[in-house]
This record gives structure tokens, C-alpha cells and sequence, in this order.
């Protein structure tokens, strides 16, 4: 099973990731996540990020999105390597294993996929508009036409929803209506300590924030939903490696605005942890993933085809 998308940045791929995982965890299925580990500093070929009973190594050797599904789904395996195919022969010669999921794998057409889900930023039509560099579009739009189905995230206003709709019709022709994801706040946990928080905790509480992932702005809607007010934002570039002289920083900077908290992504707080003191007031926030249209057709695709083979 493969998820990917059309567009450079940040479409919610690895929330959604967890959320297929943890559906084929809870029905018994052993699952193992295969993917590129963007930016790791590690240069083996075949890594292993997880044994599905523990994390083997830290977010910058697997890279910061395969530590954290790592983290999130502690009873998967997790590897990463360029080769997808040679990855995932190398995880079955070690590991029984009934489903593959591969992480941004849309592109990665020399591996054969059963399922190939294809996600679609509702909040990003100009995205689909042109090829990089005029673009955001890896590949053409015409190319939606391989996907199994279309997820549309951050599906929150239906006219979003639409819109990327309309887009994809006049490429690829008429078909089945998208399936539709929200991404919703659950709770805050501490960088720090892990320790969690309600999210009513933090209502009326001032925050500085801090995020280096593909779609900041959305990252601070959210927050701001939540009722935190936000004074100032830092953005860093998708899978920033932060150093100890950024948190210096941005200490100074939460200091100076007199922010009661620093709040940051889950992928970014994979990253952090290691730099903060036990002092730091810095949280990250924990999304989970509503599927508010097509779930049951979703978790048919998920599941039909193992039970079918079974």
C-alpha cells in the first residue's frame, strides 16, 4: 500500500499513515512502514527504526517523519532506505509481515502497490496548477489517474473541497467522489517530559511558536483554533535540524514576548526534545485523523485486499 502525493510540502501523509496503521494493528495484521527517511543523517542503505517492540535510533539518523510513526505506532516496524523495493525485501527476510505501507510513495513507480493512495491538500489548489519551478506539482495532474482513490486533507471547508475536486475532474475525467480527512487537535504533551495536557489546558494561555514542516500555516490556524493566542511565529524550512544556537534563540525570543508557552508540531518535537532543558515550557500539539467522508470505503481498500489473499 503506498501514500503519497502530487505537490512538494506537507499534505498530512504521515498522520494518515498512523491512522492506516493503527486500523490494520487493531485487527491483528503485522505492518511494516517503508520509507525514504528525508533528510536523515544516517547513509545506510537499510535502516531499521523500529523493531516493532522498540525505537533503535533517534529522529536524525531515521529522519524526523519515520521516528515519529515509530513513536506514534510502537507495534510496527519501521525502516527506511532510498530503494523501497530492496527495503522491503530486506525487512521481509527478517520480519513476518502482512502489509507494506510505503511513505510518500506515489512516485516511487518501480514497486508494484496493491493499494495506491493518493492525498490532496484542500487548502492547496494553486498547488496543482503548474509543474515545479512554476508550480508546486511534482509531475503532471493527469498523473491522479493511477491513484486507487483520492484523499482530499484538511477538508474542513467544503469549498476547498470543491475546488481541488474541480481540478482533478478536468484532468483525469469524471470520478468516484474523494474521500475526506480532517486533522484535529487531540491534546498537548510536554517535549520535555512527555507528559500530556487536555487541550483546554492551553485556551486563553500565550504562546510563541516554532515548526519547520510543509505547511506552517496551517500549523498556526490550528493552534489558534484551539484558542491559544499566538504573540510570534518562527518557520524554519521542512525537516529543519535544529541546533542548540535555534533554541537559544528561541528561548530569548519567548522571554522577550513574556509567551507563557513555546508550542511546536509533533515532528518538530522529535527533534527538540534533545536541545531543551527541563525547565522549557515547550509543547507540541497531537493531532489525530478524522476520515469525515469515506471511511468505510477507505477501510475496504485497507483491509479488503488482505482479507481477500487471506
Amino acid at each position: 500500500m503506498s501514500v503519497g502525493n502530487l505537490t512538494l510540502g506537507g499534505t498530512g501523509k504521515t498522520p494518515v499513515v498512523i491512522q492506516l496503521v493503527e486500523w490494520l494493528l487493531a485487527q491483528g495484521t503485522r505492518v511494516a512502514i517503508l520509507s525514504r527517511g528525508y533528510r536523515r543523517t544516517s547513509t545506510d542503505p537499510y535502516l531499521l527504526v523500529s523493531n516493532g517492540e522498540r525505537l533503535l535510533i533517534g529522529p536524525n539518523e531515521a529522519g524526523d517523519e519515520p521516528f515519529l510513526m515509530a513513536q506514534r505506532c510502537p507495534k510496527a516496524i519501521v525502516a527506511v532506505g532510498a530503494d523501497r523495493y530492496e527495503l522491503g525485501c530486506w525487512v521481509l527476510d527478517r520480519f513476518p509481515v502482512d502489509c507494506l505501507i510505503l511513505d510518500d510513495g506515489f512516485q516511487h513507480l518501480g514497486l508494484y502497490r496493491e493499494v495506491n493512495l493518493l492525498l490532496v491538500d484542500a487548502t492547496d489548489a494553486e498547488g496543482l496548477a503548474a509543474l515545479v519551478p512554476a508550480g508546486r506539482l511534482r509531475e503532471p495532474l493527469q498523473a491522479a489517474a493511477r491513484a486507487s482513490a483520492i484523499v482530499v486533507t484538511r477538508a474542513d471547508v467544503p469549498a476547498q473541497v470543491t475546488e481541488v475536486g474541480q481540478r482533478l475532474q478536468s484532468a483525469i475525467g469524471p470520478m468516484p467522489d474523494p474521500i475526506q480527512v480532517r486533522f484535529r487537535p487531540e491534546s498537548f504533551w510536554s517535549v520535555v517530559s512527555g507528559a500530556s495536557q487536555p487541550l483546554s489546558w492551553s485556551r486563553g494561555k500565550t504562546a510563541l511558536l516554532c515548526s519547520g514542516v510543509g505547511h506552517a500555516g496551517s500549523f498556526r490556524a490550528l493552534v489558534e483554533s484551539i484558542g491559544v493566542t499566538v504573540l510570534d511565529e518562527v518557520v524554519y524550512a521542512d525537516h529543519y535540524a535544529y541546533r542548540s544556537q535555534d533554541v537559544e534563540r528561541l528561548r530569548a525570543r519567548a522571554t522577550t514576548l513574556q509567551a507563557e508557552l513555546v508550542v511546536t508540531t509533533e515532528k518538530d518535537a522529535c527533534k527538540l526534545a534533545a536541545l531543551l532543558q527541563p525547565t522549557d515550557p515547550w509543547w507540541a500539539v497531537r493531532l489525530t485523523t478524522d476520515v469525515t467522508v469515506g471511511e468505510d470505503r477507505l477501510r475496504q481498500l485497507v483491509s479488503g485486499r488482505l482479507k481477500t489473499k487471506g
